[in-house]
């Protein structure tokens, strides 16, 4: 009988005690995620509910912050060290907390997890250019690994602004000018990331990270190329060619947070934006994740814009306007007072927590376990990670100019090679990486030395830095290429390790030269910088064959070396491994298949320059090509790029053929099919990007002379002949007409497919009727 009773008490404990763990029902993750959002906000206070809508440093979590936070920001130090503070952080505000709410740990993956051993991926300019979306899917998922690995919950990442302006630094940051492209890119980036979208509308996987679009919006469009500077354009063009790829990201990609951009547009700054963040982002888009400041930009409102008159004025602003998490936590404490006072309605606040709450839930973060130090140190910057790396710059670098076939490098002819300029034999990454130590990477030179192999000598002279003038190292470049069959000069510039407007420990630029590209790094020229055009001209007048190497952030005017250098590569900046990639292209190991995402203008004078202009875009009596008609547009130039957006070259060469369409009259309910072949014409195998453009014939509002609807890239054997099709709706080819509405109009529109956006090779009509 004692036994029993025993037994019966033992029993009645453990249910007690499972019951108990799930007293608070917000901790049970087997009710949904709304049930579990709206019990843990009934339990809060004013005071918890304010901290989670501000952020601090990873480092600071502990004793005086018992009232929780929303965000912890990664600091960018060793990964085995982020993991440590990892573990200590989200232990105390689980068990310290009365409410036991985790924080979301926040780092920067623009290109690689922004920790010190982590995998150094290309720029996000070479990403683009790669024309690749399920390469950078993979890329992405392997970031997500490292850095989740050091329990990182989301990414400040990635980038869905269009390049517009060379000038402006951050140009290397983004994927490219075209909103199809990034939305296609910059979705892919998403997917890798946070996971497939069916998935992430429940959970975000324990390996995969929340996503961050920003720069919302128009961000990447100055005035005058100045960072931070106000976007001059209207609605229609915002929503043309800036809107899209944020679109895509939110309704396709299911992304998990949105960052409002520093600038202004129109007298409004996007931080105080309801147009922006509510109409279009949540009432429009459906978007249903949160709205994360920019650092510092809530306070700008009254430092810098000038529209709010102290710091409380601008938070007020801002949580109006619908931004759920200020990144500096300071300045959302103000509202309390607010609320106190009957001035800001509770529900307000309620709103933006909810927000943030529903994805700290679907993120897992109230049921992961603490990242493991073994996992971080097996995956972060592995050997697979690297030849990942390798991958997606050997397909990021475009060939621009090979004449008389100098490239692919004939070993068998070759006794000597001279390897020239600043950048040969400096590792360089752009901004937002952690390191431009050369001990982290392979620099140009080392890559070439390693294939070269023992017969064939390799000479290397630095000649000069990136934006010096001095020329005291011209004679030992140009000895070096006197002795030399051919010579490889790379130039190029350099980024911040981290960004360019104050933070960051530039102890780890280990070069002489100052920044000249990244964020906050502007430029009146786009002219090679410094004394590298002359020290290359140097080389030139000896009449060796050259090959030119650019490794930058940025568009560069490169009129004259397009003119004399028979063979130039567009190399970006390629990451840890571009050395050893841009090697393999030299001497044929790997066909060049990169396209440019960007136009490349001919001078800073002829900014902007963009395929998808307006029919009145470049001059009245425009002749491609020509300057024929002066006075009509540019009286001693042409107003055509330098390099259209889309071209790239091969060491083979592809055909286009036998186009069709499947209606050449459709309606509303259709689908147009575009099919056509695409031939490898020559002896190697070689990846080609077939294009997809369009142009409304007629329409009731000024639309682009052509713009992309699909692309496709495809690898083929000498020979060999794929079939390629695409797929048209109807609202691919709408616009938005007078009233603001997004219409398909009837009418005809050309339907054209070709190598660039300058290099069309089959078109057909096709008609849309109601």
């Amino acid at each position: 009988m004692r036994i029993n009773l025993v037994r019966v008490v033992l029993i009645l404990f453990v249910l007690g005690c499972s019951r108990g763990a799930y007293a608070q029902k917000y901790k049970d993750p087997k009710i949904s995620t709304e049930e579990r959002v709206d019990d843990l906000l009934s339990r809060m206070t004013l005071d918890e509910k304010l901290s989670q809508m501000g952020m601090i440093k990873l480092d600071q979590a502990g004793e005086g912050m018992e009232v929780g936070v929303g965000a912890c920001e990664s600091p960018f130090i060793g990964a085995e060290e982020v993991v440590r503070l990892s573990i200590k952080a989200k232990r105390f505000f689980r068990d310290s907390t009365r409410l036991g709410i985790p924080p979301i740990q926040i780092a920067e993956c623009l290109h690689g997890f922004l920790s010190h051993g982590s995998t150094v991926f290309p720029q996000a300019i070479a990403q683009g250019s790669t024309w690749n979306p399920s390469l950078i899917k993979e890329m992405a998922s392997v970031i997500a690994l490292e850095a989740s690995s050091a329990g990182v919950d989301q990414a400040l990442s990635p980038l869905f602004d269009i390049i517009r302006d060379p000038r402006y630094g951050r140009v290397e940051e983004c994927y490219g000018e075209d909103a199809y492209l990034v939305g296609e890119i910059g979705s892919a980036f998403v997917c890798g990331m946070q996971g497939d979208p069916d998935q992430t509308k429940e959970r975000i996987a324990d390996n995969k990270l929340m996503c961050t679009a920003k720069h919302f919006a128009a961000y990447s469009a100055p005035v005058a190329g100045i960072n931070l500077g106000p976007t001059s354009i209207g609605e229609r063009e915002l929503r043309t060619s800036h809107l899209p790829a944020f679109q895509k990201a939110v309704q396709d990609a299911n992304i998990y947070s949105v960052m409002p951009s520093y600038n202004e547009m129109d007298g409004i700054a996007a931080h105080e934006s309801k147009f922006l963040l509510k109409q279009v982002l949540r009432d429009e888009w459906g978007f249903q994740g949160y709205v994360f400041s920019d650092y510092g930009a809530i306070d700008m409102l009254h430092s810098f814009h000038k529209t709010a008159s102290d710091r409380k004025d601008a938070a007020m602003k801002s949580v109006i306007a619908g931004v759920d998490l200020d990144n500096t936590r300071i300045s959302y404490l103000s509202l309390k007072e607010r609320v106190q006072s009957g001035e800001l309605p509770e529900a307000v606040i309620d709103t933006c927590v909810k927000r943030i709450l529903r994805v700290k839930f679907k993120a897992g973060l109230f049921e992961k376990s603490y990242p493991d130090p073994k996992v971080t140190k097996r995956v972060i910057g592995n050997k697979e990670h690297k030849e990942l790396a390798q991958r997606v710059a050997e397909e990021s670098v475009i060939l621009l100019k090979n004449e008389v076939s100098l490239l692919p490098l004939d070993r068998k002819s070759l006794k000597s090679i001279a390897v020239l300029g600043p950048n040969a034999d400096q590792v360089q990454y752009g901004d937002y990486s952690y390191t431009k130590d050369n001990a982290s990477g392979m620099t140009v030179l080392q890559g070439i030395k390693e294939l070269a192999g023992k017969d064939i000598s390799v000479k290397y002279a630095k000649g000069c830095s990136i934006s010096g003038m001095s020329k005291d190292g011209f004679a030992e470049a140009v000895d070096a290429a006197k002795a030399s069959d051919v010579v490889i000069f790379v130039m190029g510039e350099t980024s911040s390790t981290l960004s360019g407007i104050g933070w960051g420990d530039e102890s780890t630029n280990k070069t002489e030269d100052p920044n000249t590209c990244g964020e906050g790094f502007d430029v009146t020229n786009i002219d090679p910088y410094g004394v590298q055009r002359e020290l290359l001209q140097e080389i030139y007048r000896l009449g060796k064959p050259i090959v030119l190497v650019m490794v930058h952030g940025r568009p560069w005017s490169i009129t004259w070396e397009k003119d004399n250098i028979p063979a130039i590569l567009e190399a970006w900046y390629p990451g840890e491994k571009g050395g050893t990639a841009i090697a393999r292209i030299l001497f044929g190991e790997v066909n060049p298949s990169g396209r440019l995402s960007v136009s490349v203008p001919q001078s800073v004078g002829h900014i902007p320059v963009f395929y998808n202009h307006k029919p009145s875009g470049r001059g009245f009596y425009h002749s491609p090509g020509t300057t024929d008609r002066p006075g009509r547009d540019y009286v001693f130039a042409s107003t055509d790029p330098l390099f259209s957006f889309g071209f790239g070259l091969s060491y083979t060469t592809f055909e286009y053929s036998d186009m069709k369409v499947s209606k050449n009259n459709f309606g509303a309910a259709d689908i147009v099919s575009v099919s056509l072949n695409v031939t490898n014409t020559g002896k190697r195998e070689g990846k080609e990007v077939a294009q997809l453009y369009f142009r409304d014939i007629v329409s009731s509002v000024s639309v682009p002379v052509k713009q992309l609807i699909g692309f496709e890239k495809v690898l083929l054997a000498p020979g060999e002949t794929k079939r390629i099709t695409f797929k048209i709706s109807p609202k691919d080819l709408a616009l938005w007409d007078e009233n603001m509405q997004f219409v398909t109009e009837p009418g005809l529109f050309e339907i054209m497919v070709g190598r660039s956006a300058d290099d069309i090779l089959l078109r057909e009509n096709i008609e849309y009727v109601e």
